[in-house]
C-alpha cells in the first residue's frame, strides 16, 4: 500500500485518515496537524522519512511561483531539511496545472461563465495558474494579495501588477516569518473579517479557504465558491453565509476533501518521481488518467 501522510501547520482539529484504490493501488491518504507548532511539525519530518510514499506540507508553502519565477518560503524549507529520502511536496505542482484546468473546465461545460464576472481570487501568488485561467476567462479579477497577506487595502487587477508585486516583496517576504502572513494552528479557527467590500462586490471567491473562512463577511448571498479543501463543518459554515454553491479543486474522498498537498503526494507516489522531476505534461497526463474533476455541491 502506497503512503501519503501531510504534515501540517494547521489545527488537528482537521486530521483526517482514509484507504481508498487509485488507478489500480491501495493507498493510505492522512492528514495530521500539529496545531502550529513548528518544532514538532519539523521532527515529524525526520520521523516519517523514508517510511512513507510522499509527504506533504500542509497549512504553509514551501514556495510561491509567479510565472517562471519561484521563491522559497525560507523558514519553511528549513523546517522540512529533515526529510532527504521521502519526496517532499506542497500542492504547488497541482496548483498551476489542476487548478488552471478546473476554470478552464467550468468554463467550458458551463457551470461557471466567468467572462465579466466579477470575481475575488484571495491569494494569487499560491495560485498563478489559476490567476492566469481567470484572466483568459475573461473574468474581472481582484488580486487580495496585498489585502489579505499583507494587510494593505490595494487591489491588484492585472497580471502585470501581480509580478511587479510579486517581483518586488515576495524576496523581502519569503524571508520573513510565514505565520505573519498565513494563519496557523488554533488561529485557523478564528475569524476576523476585513476588506468586505472586496467579497460583497464578487461574483466569485476563488483561493485559498482559510483565506476565505478568515475573512470573509458573514453574508455572501448567491455567491460562488472555489476553493480546494472543505469538511463537513466548512459547508455548514457556508450555508450560514448563505452561499450559493461551493466547488473544490480536489476530490471528495470519504465525504471530504483533501488539500492539493496531499493530492500532488499521490501523483509524486504514483508516478515514482521525485516532484522537482515532474514536468507540466507529466501531471497533466497523470491528471488525465485520473479523471479528477471540479465537485459542485448546491448549498
Amino acid at each position: 500500500m502506497k503512503r501519503v501522510v501531510s504534515i501540517s501547520l494547521g489545527t488537528s482539529k482537521r486530521d483526517k485518515k482514509d484507504e481508498l484504490e487509485i488507478l489500480g493501488q491501495p493507498f493510505s491518504l492522512e492528514r495530521i496537524g500539529t496545531d502550529g507548532d513548528m518544532a514538532r511539525f519539523a521532527q515529524m519530518f525526520c520521523d516519517l522519512d523514508g517510511k512513507v510514499d510522499a509527504l506533504g506540507v500542509g497549512g504553509a508553502d514551501i514556495w510561491v511561483v509567479i510565472e517562471n519565477r519561484k521563491y522559497a518560503f525560507r523558514q519553511i524549507a528549513k523546517l522540512i531539511v529533515g526529510a532527504t529520502k521521502t519526496p517532499v511536496v506542497d500542492g504547488s505542482g497541482l496548483k498551476h496545472t489542476l487548478e488552471r484546468e478546473t476554470i478552464r473546465t467550468l468554463q467550458s461545460s458551463g457551470v461557471v461563465d466567468f467572462h465579466k464576472k466579477k470575481v475575488l481570487l484571495v491569494s494569487a501568488v499560491d495560485r498563478f495558474g489559476m490567476a492566469q485561467a481567470l484572466v483568459a476567462a475573461g473574468a474581472d479579477v481582484v488580486f487580495g494579495d496585498l489585502m489579505f497577506g499583507v494587510g494593505l487595502n490595494i487591489p491588484l487587477r492585472t497580471t502585470g501588477q501581480l509580478k511587479a508585486f510579486g517581483g518586488t516583496l515576495l524576496p523581502i517576504v519569503t524571508r520573513l516569518p510565514f505565520k505573519w502572513f498565513y494563519p496557523t494552528g488554533e488561529k485557523q479557527e478564528q475569524r476576523t473579517p476585513k476588506f468586505t467590500k472586496a467579497f460583497k462586490s464578487a461574483d466569485v471567491i476563488c483561493g485559498d479557504w482559510h483565506y476565505i473562512r478568515r475573512y470573509a463577511p458573514d453574508d455572501l448571498s448567491g455567491k460562488t465558491i472555489i476553493t480546494q479543501t472543505l469538511r463537513k463543518a466548512d459547508l455548514e459554515l457556508l450555508k450560514s453565509w448563505h452561499v450559493d454553491r461551493a466547488i473544490t479543486t480536489t476530490p471528495v474522498i470519504g465525504g471530504e476533501t483533501f488539500a492539493t498537498n496531499v493530492m500532488e503526494g499521490v501523483v509524486v507516489a504514483l508516478l515514482g518521481k521525485r516532484p522537482e522531476e515532474l514536468t507540466e505534461r507529466d501531471y497533466l497526463d497523470t491528471l488525465a488518467k485520473l479523471e479528477w474533476k471540479p465537485n459542485v455541491i448546491q448549498l
